[in-house]
């Protein structure tokens, strides 16, 4: 039996001496099986980074975008993700990133939670008072991140039902955001007023990243006007909104008034359109216009979630 075995080892080393291509073969082949069992037992684990790292590395993506500000709460495993909470401006708001750190993710919504999350958004109010021509005020604060959300669903309502409705995007009585948001709101409410024609494509241009001049540029709007106004007449337009917020017991922002009384809506176009409709006593034909059902994403930018958001600054 040994000299059988021998004689087969010495026979299959002739044939190797003979083609050192198989050599090669049968040294690459092993080389590719410790590579997989390397990856599987070692390369998996070490895909993940920490929750610490994966946090830190968040936090200053954050402070990138916005130009810092942005401060770690606190951090929790939840299984594919890390949850992180992060302060900006006074609020806290919990925010995703996966377990390699390379992906930041605006909103969770479970499996098991989205068919009753996107029912209750779609879901026209049932005690919302009708009109022939329905009054629609949103109030906001400039530089809410839900307010700045629910405008970029709101503009192509406006847009698209224009004078079929009696609509204004209107501000709350206290700043939340420092001295920007009170200039910003002076600005908008100035234009607002006593440049009407430019205000829904300046607001549209500053949602984008929030650089007022810019879009002051770009919508050409009149600078010395409004200057004036917002020199002597600014705080008296503000006077006004900010007494309308108290009497219909405004809490936040965004906070939406439809015939004087607050309602719920979904921030897509496609909810806040279902909403607004569903105050006309009859209808109007724009109301069978599809808008976009995505979810605009809280703070500047126009980029969407398939989820919702029901978050305010109060």
């Amino acid at each position: 039996m040994e000299e059988k075995i021998k004689e087969v080892f010495l026979k299959n080393i002739k044939k190797f001496k003979k083609n050192p291509w198989m050599v090669f073969t049968v040294v690459l082949g092993i080389i590719v099986i410790v590579l997989l069992i390397f990856v599987l037992k070692v390369g998996f684990s070490e895909i993940n980074i920490s929750e610490k790292g994966a946090s830190q590395k968040l936090v200053t993506y954050l402070n990138e975008k916005v130009g810092g500000g942005v401060n770690f709460v606190s951090s929790e495993d939840i299984g594919n993700l890390y949850r992180v909470v992060v302060s900006y401006r006074g609020n806290n708001f919990p925010v995703y990133v996966t377990k390699d750190g390379g992906y930041f993710v605006q909103g969770v919504v479970p499996i098991t939670a989205q068919a009753t999350q996107i029912t209750h958004q779609e879901q026209q109010p049932s005690n919302i008072q009708k009109s022939d021509k329905p009054k629609v005020e949103l109030f906001v604060m400039t530089h809410c991140p839900y307010g700045t959300q629910a405008e970029k669903g709101l503009i192509p309502v406006l847009e698209l039902l224009k004078d079929k409705i009696d609509a204004k995007i209107r501000f709350v009585h206290y700043f939340m955001h420092g001295d920007k948001e009170e200039e910003e709101t002076y600005r908008q409410i100035c234009i607002r007023e006593e440049q009407p024609d430019k205000y829904l494509s300046y607001l549209k241009c500053f949602l984008e990243d929030g650089n007022s001049n810019k879009c002051l540029v770009k919508e050409k709007i009149d600078r010395t006007k409004l200057n004036s106004c917002i020199k002597s007449k600014s705080k008296d337009y503000y006077a006004s909104d900010s007494e309308l917020s108290k009497s219909y017991g405004v809490r936040g922002s965004p906070t939406l008034i439809i015939n004087g009384a607050e309602v719920r809506s979904g921030r897509a176009p496609a909810s806040f359109l279902s909403t607004i409709c569903s105050a006309f006593n009859k209808p109007v034909e724009e109301c069978n216009k599809e808008l976009s059902s995505a979810t605009p994403n809280p703070g500047f930018g126009y980029s969407t979630s398939s989820g919702s958001s029901g978050g305010s600054c109060n």
